[in-house]
């Protein structure tokens, strides 16, 4: 063993040696063997980048893997108690120990703005579906446990609507007065409406112009049934989110393993709280289900354009590696007649293919590196959009060395047969 190693490292470092001599034949095939590993590199870690940003605004939208996703409904078309459902959800919720779950209903609130009232649409959800769905914060901070037992709600407006209140100071804990005709900071009394707090600003994109705000579901209940009592809206008790019965949808982010079994007992449970006349359905709808990669069409075309690359520089290192063998056929003939083997010269000449193209593999590698990992790289692929910014791959790195392996090898490979083929009279005569 301390042989083989020995002879090895033997011919390693004459590879080396012989690299150095005739550096600049060499020179110019190996930077295209950089380039090329460097661009198969980049693109093998972009490519992990992308798939993060495009699972992360998947995540905003349907949830994270593996969401449920719970709706139940009568069928004889007759109000569902909301009552008997909610109790029906936390109990199920409690039974299995699920910590990220949250109701979602959509409503609406009149909320006086320094230019006029204006119906604005509110989102009412549980705490954890801030999590569950990555909601991104531009400014101040989401909902947390303390301020589900405020008594005064909690909000979390969009760009749209901060805009329109003039953009105040959260730390000074701006209000507006919801359900009332007053302006922002207005006593509630003098307008029948509830005073909400605004805690925090998510960003909009650029379609969008109408002002939207995110409750908490039980803040949401008690503003509907203050609404109810002083300006005659639909009563809690049968419609708690107003707007006429809007249904509710109940979420649950749990391990994708158990979600196939969860979803049968889970639809068990309700539909045995809810009783006969009520239907239960649940289904997982986060991207990760379909288990298909969006981005693979251009990894595989971006990398086969990469592999073309590289073994142009093979083919270039192939053609310097040839002309240096013809010209070393007198000193490969003097090595065989002291004795050298026709496998320690061919492996001596492939080492020379393998040495250099790993070693401009490493630098390849390198600049792949800064390259993925420099700020304004990041900005440019993640556009604001990734909240976990994914390290960089080391499965990477290891393509680009063992591509650049690969390419040496195949390159040594021609001039070292043609190196064993040298005969001693012949490299006399030389």
């Amino acid at each position: 063993m301390k042989r083989v190693f020995t002879g090895f490292l033997g011919a390693v470092l004459e590879a080396w040696q012989e690299l150095r001599v005739h550096r600049t034949r060499v020179l110019l095939s190996l930077i295209g063997v950089a380039v090329a590993v460097c661009s198969l590199t980049t693109v093998v870690a972009l490519g992990g980048i992308v798939q993060q940003a495009n699972a992360e605004m998947s995540e905003r939208s349907s949830g994270r893997p593996a969401t449920l996703y719970l709706s139940a409904y009568t069928t004889d078309g007759s109000t569902l108690d909301p009552e008997t459902m909610d109790a029906a959800w936390r109990a199920m919720i409690d039974r299995y120990d699920i910590t990220y779950a949250s109701r979602v209903m959509q409503a609406s609130q009149v909320v006086p703005f320094v230019d006029g009232s204006a119906t604005v649409g509110v989102q009412a959800v549980d705490q954890p579906y801030g999590e569950m769905h990555r909601v991104r914060v531009s400014e101040g901070r989401w909902f947390t446990a303390v301020d589900t037992e405020q008594l005064a709600p909690r909000l979390i407006v969009n760009e749209v609507f901060y805009d329109r209140l003039g953009r105040p100071d959260l730390a000074t804990h701006p209000t507006v007065a919801l359900g009332g005709d007053s302006v922002p900071g207005g006593a509630a009394g003098a307008t029948g409406g509830t005073l909400a707090v605004i805690v925090g600003v998510t960003p909009v994109a650029q379609w969008e112009t109408e002002p939207t705000m995110i409750m908490l579901a039980e803040q949401l209940q008690r503003v509907q049934q203050t609404v109810a009592q002083t300006q005659g809206a639909p009563d809690p008790a049968t419609d708690p989110w107003g707007g006429g019965g809007s249904s509710t949808q109940y979420e649950m982010w749990v391990p994708p393993d158990i979600s196939q079994q969860l979803t049968t007992v889970v639809q068990s449970d309700i539909q045995g709280a809810l009783g006969e006349g009520a239907m239960v359905d649940v289904s997982r709808q986060d991207y990760a289900q379909y288990g298909d990669d969006p981005l693979l069409v251009t990894k595989l075309v971006v990398s086969g354009i990469a592999v073309l690359v590289l073994l142009l520089g093979a083919l270039g290192l192939v053609n310097i590696a040839l002309v240096t063998v013809r010209q070393r056929v007198r000193e490969i003939g003097i090595r065989r007649s002291f004795g050298a083997t026709a496998g320690r010269v061919f492996f001596a000449v492939m080492m020379e293919s393998v040495v250099a193209t790993v070693a401009a593999g490493a630098l390849g590698v390198v600049a792949a590196i800064l390259i993925v990992q420099s700020p304004w790289m990041r900005d440019l692929i993640g556009q604001g959009m990734i909240t976990d910014f994914p390290p960089f791959p080391v499965d990477a790195a290891v393509l680009g060395l063992i591509a650049a392996s690969a390419v040496g090898a195949l390159a040594g490979l021609l001039p070292a047969i043609v190196a064993v083929r040298v005969k001693v009279i012949d490299a006399i005569r030389y």
